[in-house]
């Protein structure tokens, strides 16, 4: 095995490339530890963002959504493990090998769907989902804002378990759909 990337042959790439293929397995059990840890994420909320995201994703599925739709319902703010900011694209970038491009984009720009509800009062644009209406992810990023994941802060609401989304994640997030 080389020990500088310059010096690696075909052979040693085709044992890096399997050793890949094997560690992507990992995946889904390592999206299922990050919406587990944010249930420690409450930032101002009612509600915690693994409640959050559990609402989101059985909003979704309760909406008769597609497996993907479902899928990053209930992941649209996995990447607040990891940077609140700039979440969305985390988020985005976890999921992109896994999901349709279109699907990528509506995680990558959700947060400024959502601004429609708050970006006025902290000082921002409520109107940037404008710049998107002609893209062709525009009806699938409204449709995840304003339908399921803008309503999902109630405490109290009857969520879906984890566990019970754990075959979806595993199903989609296993393989991804396109090569790195």
């Amino acid at each position: 095995m080389f020990t500088r990337m310059q010096d690696g042959t075909a052979e040693d790439w085709a044992v890096i490339g399997s050793a890949h293929a094997e560690h992507f397995k990992k995946t889904p059990a390592h999206l299922m530890d990050m919406l587990r840890s944010l249930e420690a994420v409450t930032v101002g909320f009612a509600c915690d963002q693994l409640q959050h995201s559990l609402m989101t994703g059985t909003l979704a599925r309760r909406d008769n959504a597609s497996d993907e739709e479902v899928a990053i319902a209930l992941l649209h703010d996995v990447g607040k493990a990891v940077n609140i900011p700039n979440h969305g694209a985390i988020g985005a970038e976890l999921m992109r090998p896994y999901i349709s491009e279109d699907a990528y984009h509506v995680i990558y720009n959700h947060q400024h769907f959502q601004g429609k509800y708050y970006y006025a009062y902290m000082g921002g644009n409520p109107n940037m989902r404008a710049d998107s209406v002609n893209e062709s992810w525009f009806s699938l990023a409204e449709k995840l804002v304003d339908r399921w994941d803008a309503p999902a802060f109630d405490p109290d609401y009857e969520v879906d378990s984890l566990e019970s989304f754990e075959p979806l994640i595993q199903q989609i997030f296993a393989k991804p759909l396109r090569a790195l």
